[in-house]
């Protein structure tokens, strides 16, 4: 994204001549922090940029450098958006549905935290990120936490296994007996990360429990739909004793993956790269076509199925998606 700047004319009065940079740490939605040396000053942006952006929920995010006139009230106002290194954004759902939802932006890795159980692994959310990620430029990894309430590691460590085989980075963790913590840490280091996952899979647990400062709230699942309750309102930049910064996010139940092509959804699963040029179509995918070498290395075994379930459930969300918005 391009640095853009609205005209000096449409700056209320009271602010100031001088512009100052700063980054973007929290999003109310009408109001956002913006970290400004060692200040937080609370800044709004013009109804008209906001138009600007009419297919985006949100044209300024968290994670956003950007630049802003400061009044003598101390509040800001933002000017411009400086040019975004990468996002991470969803479809938007509801009455939104279609437009992009952004939750992140400048972003060095995004980690997916899933539970043992209480509410247990989402494999498709999982994927649903990773290819997000990948299209993204974003590198991704795997935490799996609770690893106290798991009666059986078996599991865990298939879901170990599937996706260290691929290439991604998986920590297992649990903020009660502190197993993974250090190891977590360490990867956080100088790092601009962001954590995401359903609600009640412990995420502000974990990050207070390797950042007791944050102090973050935290809930017990409901007893009753085995779903965890929201905690975090919304999205907040924090930064890390250790060096680097947390992206703390509000609990996401469904990932609506935006502007991929269904042929184009399969550069973005790692393992069937490597098979794509050897299908009878170029813009093969992978569902109905003959000649499929994607389908045939899944029959083979070469590609997991679990993986392959998730490829079509996406492929359709996006097939659908289209629909939606008439193309």
């Amino acid at each position: 994204m391009a640095s853009e700047r609205m005209p000096d004319e449409f700056t209320p009065a009271g602010m100031t001549e001088d512009h100052v940079d700063g980054v973007v740490i929290r999003s109310t939605g009408s109001w956002y922090d913006v970290m400004v040396g060692d200040r937080v000053i609370p800044s709004k942006v013009r109804g008209r940029f906001r138009l600007a952006e009419d297919d985006v929920t949100n044209p300024v995010s968290v994670g956003d450098r950007v630049c802003l006139r400061v009044g003598t009230d101390e509040t800001g106002f933002i000017t411009e958006i400086h040019e975004r290194k990468n996002k991470l954004s969803r479809r938007a759902a509801g009455r939104r549905a279609g437009r992009e939802h952004i939750i992140v932006t400048n972003i060095d890795r995004v980690w997916i935290i899933q539970s043992v159980r209480l509410p247990k692994p989402n494999a498709g959310f999982i994927d649903r990120i990773l290819v997000v990620a990948k299209a993204h430029g974003i590198d991704a990894g795997l935490i799996v936490n609770k690893i106290d309430l798991a009666c059986d590691r078996g599991s865990i460590h298939e879901l170990y296994a599937l996706y260290t085989g691929l290439g991604y980075p998986v920590l297992v963790t649990s903020a009660e007996t502190g197993e993974g913590l250090n190891a977590f840490r360490d990867a956080l280091a100088d790092k601009t990360s962001v954590l995401t996952g359903a609600s009640g899979v412990g995420k502000s647990s974990i990050l207070n429990a390797i950042e007791p400062d944050l102090e973050l709230r935290t809930s017990e699942v409901s007893d009753k739909t085995r779903k965890g309750r929201h905690t975090t309102t919304y999205v907040s930049l924090h930064p890390l004793s250790g060096g680097g910064y947390i992206v703390d996010t509000p609990g996401i139940r469904e990932f609506g993956v935006l502007d991929i092509e269904p042929w184009e959804l399969s550069h973005y699963f790692v393992e069937m790269k490597g098979h794509l040029e050897e299908c009878r179509f170029p813009t093969c995918t992978h569902d109905h076509e003959p000649g499929c070498a994607v389908k045939a290395a899944v029959d083979a075994g070469e590609i997991a199925n679990s993986r392959y379930r998730s490829y079509l459930n996406i492929l359709g969300s996006i097939q659908q998606g289209a629909k939606d918005v008439g193309r």
